[in-house]
Order: C-alpha cells, then sequence, then structure tokens
C-alpha cells in the first residue's frame, strides 16, 4: 500500500521529534500560512500555529532583507516557557518546532536541518 506524501512528512516531523526529544511538537507550514503536516499535541491550534509561523517567516525574511543580513535561515523565539524555532524548507514552506526552555539549541538546530533536507525532497 503506498504511503501519502502527508504521512511521510509527518513520520519525518516525528523522527525528527524522536531524534531531539527536547522538541516537543512540529508542523510544515506553506508561507500562504497552511499546515501542510504537523505533529502537533492534541488540542493545538493548527490554523493559529501555521498563520504565525507564515507570519514570522514573512517579517524575518523582510528583515534581513531591509537590514541587509542575507537570506534568512532561521528565526527563534525564546520564552520563558520554551522556544518557538523557525526554518525555511524551499521557497513554499517553513518548519517550525517547539521546544523546552532547557533544550540544546545545536542539537535542535542539527536535527531539524536534517528534516529539511528529507522533507524538501518530500515537498
Amino acid at each position: 500500500m503506498a504511503t501519502s506524501r502527508t504521512n511521510r512528512l509527518t513520520e519525518a516531523l516525528y523522527n525528527m521529534q524522536a531524534a531531539a526529544s527536547e522538541i516537543e511538537a512540529s508542523a510544515i507550514v506553506s508561507v500562504d500560512g497552511l499546515i501542510i503536516a504537523s505533529a502537533l499535541p492534541a488540542g493545538a491550534e493548527e490554523d493559529r500555529v501555521s498563520a504565525m509561523s507564515a507570519a514570522m517567516l514573512s517579517l524575518g525574511e523582510r528583515i534581513a532583507i531591509e537590514l541587509r543580513r542575507g537570506t534568512l535561515e532561521q528565526v527563534y523565539i525564546k520564552g520563558d516557557k520554551g522556544y518557538v524555532l523557525l526554518m525555511s524548507v524551499g521557497e513554499e514552506a517553513v518548519l517550525t518546532a517547539l521546544a523546552m526552555a532547557n533544550a540544546k539549541l545545536g542539537l535542535i538546530f542539527l536535527e531539524m536541518r536534517r528534516a529539511v533536507e528529507t522533507l524538501a525532497k518530500l515537498l
């Protein structure tokens, strides 16, 4: 039985989370703000996560351009209860990850980059 693209994308998200256990949730969002695939906890508002992820990516890209910082690679937001991390997946999507406050960011960024390589091939 063939596995759907969405199932393969979701599996890649769960694999990333398994490799970096400090990632609590993740999603792939289109630049238009629509969920492509997610590994979000039950009760999470996918629409809200996707809209805010797309808005942050767009704002980050604009800031990088306006302030002549080159091509945007990642955006991260640190709160007292954890991180929201965003990384581009090609031209049309963004990988969003929610991480614990005590997360080892180097490991998480490494796993996110690995996931982006896989996700880009699937998109």
